[in-house]
């Protein structure tokens, strides 16, 4: 039994909180399901897949850092791992952080595509240097338009766009 199987013995609200706290589901996951399998309506997937994908973020921010410098420090796989994901969080992000400032963080989260949410945005905020209560601002700035997209286009309402 796989770990999303597990969510069906709880209720839909926290399933779907859950869901959005995974990395790669995130709310771009949460969302389509809340609506379509647990048939919530759009205010409760929205509210829970938002507040659910900051989670973690809050977490990220203040821990990555320490984690990750002490597990590169420890273990040559933990290395590796950490400089591949620095690496190419910093390539997809120098640009437009370059460009855009910390608003760019904001944007790069709220894109909906995959490798884009926030937990890359917080990569990306640690990696940059931003400061964590500043970042954590744009990181749920950038989720909350991130969530406006994924149900209208989930609703079906995507002319506006």
């Amino acid at each position: 039994m796989i770990f999303i199987d597990y969510l069906n013995y709880l209720p839909p609200q926290i399933a779907t909180m859950i869901m959005a706290m995974l990395p790669i589901v995130e709310l771009r996951g949460s969302i389509p399901v809340a609506l379509t399998v647990y048939h919530l309506d759009y205010l409760q997937s929205y509210l829970f897949s938002v507040v659910g994908n900051i989670i973690p973020v809050v977490f990220l921010l203040w821990l990555l850092g320490p984690m990750s410098g002490y597990l590169m420090q420890r273990y040559r796989f933990a290395n590796r791992f950490f400089t591949w994901l620095f690496d190419r969080t910093r390539h997809k992000f120098v640009g437009k952080y370059e460009r855009w400032g910390e608003l760019a963080l904001a944007l790069f989260v709220a894109v909906p595509l995959p490798v884009t949410g926030a937990w890359t945005g917080a990569v990306a905020a640690f990696i940059f240097g931003i400061p964590k209560q500043k970042s954590l601002v744009f990181i749920t700035l950038g989720a909350m338009l991130a969530g406006v997209i994924v149900t209208l286009t989930t609703l079906g309402i995507t002319t506006i766009f």
